[in-house]
């Protein structure tokens, strides 16, 4: 299903790297090679670039309604291709079909729901002081648009970002991450099979510093759409920030579900194990800090633990969760446990590889509960973007609300309550963009905004209608009458 090469997608033409260099993308379930990806250097973005440049007038020029109609056509090929398109998901990040097949289904929703924007690209039309003025808003394109990925949905990550991009009249050009490729590269075919202008999306494969780092630092590009860790924000905004470039950056989390002593236990068990260890934890949204009143600690803890232990990994449809992404992650997950024990931390499960054979020789992390860190250590304070959660014991409420903003990230945020009066304390106290009230931390929709606080991003909110302010701009045009002319 995925090819021996996964190539450039250039002006409208699958193509290599300009200098035919290449690097292995490893399958995350067994350790070895799945496929080889073109490793694109600075030649080959600018190559992209001027793509994007050359197609982006007319483009722009579509109206919205028309733009609108091909996002619709391309979410209904992707529809049509739904399997194939999950089964390289699943092949690239290790989950199941099943799970990559609901987030292939999630992305198709972002398609529609952005489609048909094409009929709702509203402005607003307001008065004035002034006699016989008429103030219109318009949305205008912003230009060539940067938008790089990170592995962990990656099809649900294509869709947030290229579907409202090039609605919005913007040529764009995806860097994948270099662990998941041919996601990035089937659905350029697609866009391509449904008559997408060439050069409107582009597909610039390669190693992050080397591919990213040239579009970034592109002067072309006018706005740079981001999403990855911390630290490689920065860098990006660095860079950016001499040309005033307009960047949108989504980033980690260390998101605190909190479980008071009213809380249905059961049910939050139910949401800590879906928070913390689907997807193998990697997700920004993840639970990796579940902060518990001290009078249901143990009756909380005994059940969490005993769930944990129930859960399957795998390839399989009915196991749980699979491998993470790369060797390089694994081993940076492991390193932070042994370092939290270390400084007297307490692994209460996992902790450790999966040594059963089948997982011997790919990237599977056991789900690991970590109790007795402190919130200042770096476990505590570090996103680790994998199968980890630590368990902290506190008096009551307000020192809840304290240790759930103990944090540099403000992403998500959860409470586990039966008070309307807590839910609506907390919601209005905890420092995140996003807050869910006897769920999880995660679950985002198409229709609804998403982005954090702190060091969790800049302020720019992804999906919904809200996406559309990322990547346009707002033009107010005066209108001035003369009665006497009429």
């Amino acid at each position: 299903m995925i090819p021996e090469f996964i190539p450039n997608y250039v002006n409208g033409k699958m193509c290599p790297a300009e200098s035919h260099q290449s690097f292995c993308k490893y399958d995350p379930h067994t350790g070895k090679t799945l496929t080889n990806v073109a490793r694109s250097s600075e030649k080959d973005v600018e190559a992209a670039i001027g793509s994007a440049m050359e197609a982006q007038s007319a483009w722009s020029h579509l109206t919205a309604v028309a733009r609108g109609d091909l996002m619709r056509a391309v979410a209904l090929r992707m529809r049509e291709r739904a399997e194939e398109i999950a089964g390289i998901v699943a092949a690239e990040t290790g989950k199941s079909q099943a799970q990559a097949l609901g987030e292939t289904h999630a992305a198709i929703e972002m398609g529609f729901f952005v489609a048909g924007e094409g009929r709702r690209n509203y402005g607003k039309t307001t008065t004035a002081s002034m006699a016989n003025r008429v103030v219109l808003s318009v949305r205008q394109p912003l230009g060539i648009a940067a938008l790089i990925i990170a592995a962990n949905t990656p099809i649900a990550n294509v869709a947030w970002k290229a579907f409202p991009s090039m609605f919005c009249g913007n040529a764009s050009i995806m860097k994948p991450s270099e662990d998941t490729p041919a996601t990035a590269w089937i659905f350029a075919q697609i866009c391509d099979e449904v008559g997408i202008p060439p050069g409107v999306f582009n597909v610039v494969q390669g190693i992050g510093k080397e591919a990213g780092g040239a579009l970034v630092a592109s002067p072309q590009v006018d706005l740079i759409s981001f999403t990855g860790s911390c630290e490689t924000g920065r860098l990006i905004q660095k860079v950016a920030a001499p040309r005033l470039t307009k960047v949108c950056l989504e980033l980690g989390g260390k998101n605190a579900l909190v479980v008071c002593d009213d809380a249905d236990l059961d049910l939050a068990v139910n949401w800590v194990i879906q928070s913390a260890f689907s997807n193998s934890g990697q997700r920004c949204a993840a639970a990796s800090r579940i902060i518990v009143f001290a009078s249901i600690y143990d009756a909380f803890r005994e059940k969490l633990v005993a769930a944990t232990a129930k859960l399957r990994l795998g390839p399989a449809d009915t196991d749980f969760t699979g491998p993470v992404i790369n060797e390089a992650s694994l081993t940076k997950i492991l390193s932070a446990v042994r370092q939290a024990e270390t400084l007297g931390a307490v692994i209460t499960c996992g902790g450790d590889r999966s040594k059963t054979p089948e997982h011997r020789n790919g990237y599977y992390v056991l789900p690991t509960i970590i109790e007795e860190a402190k919130p200042d250590w770096p476990i505590s304070q570090n996103e680790l973007f994998g199968p980890v959660t630590v368990l902290y014991r506190v008096r009551d409420f307000q020192e809840a609300i304290e240790l759930a903003n103990n944090s540099r990230y403000g992403l998500t945020a959860c409470i586990h309550t039966a008070s309307l009066h807590r839910a609506m304390r907390f919601a209005e106290e905890v420092q995140a963009g996003v807050v869910v009230v006897n769920g999880g931390t995660h679950g985002s929709e198409p229709h609804m905004g998403f982005g954090g606080v702190k060091d969790s991003g800049t302020g720019w909110r992804e999906a919904g209608t809200e996406a559309l302010d990322v990547y346009s701009d707002w033009k107010y045009i005066n209108l001035i009458s003369d009665p006497e002319k009429a």
